[in-house]
């Protein structure tokens, strides 16, 4: 279940990764809502996380997620553009956390 719940704050730190950019520095409402609520919600799937899982292997989880994530939306929303080399980079990191969930 730790597990899980750890995948879904990753996802959460994507959206309010992108949230963050698109509030234009907290300007616009609708974003800085969406960053607040699911900030505060992957924080706390975070902290759950980590009252079962390790605190490092949680965090590099969280993070590797919400980092391939947030590139993804970047590229799907045409902000940022794929090159072969980021591509390969964003397959290792998500090999890592596979492979961090395989050796835990």
């Amino acid at each position: 279940m730790a597990w899980l719940v750890l995948v879904l704050s990753g996802v959460l730190e994507a959206v309010w990764a992108t949230a963050l950019g698109a509030s234009n520095g907290f300007k616009r409402k609708l974003p800085t809502f969406i960053f607040i609520a699911s900030m505060a919600i992957s924080m706390a799937g975070l902290a759950y996380a980590m009252t079962e899982l390790p605190t490092g292997t949680s965090y590099a989880v969280w993070v590797g997620v919400g980092a391939v994530l947030t590139a993804a939306l970047a590229v799907i929303r045409r902000k940022e553009k794929l090159a072969p080399g980021r591509a390969a980079l964003l397959a290792a990191l998500i090999g890592c956390v596979v492979g961090l969930k395989v050796v835990s």
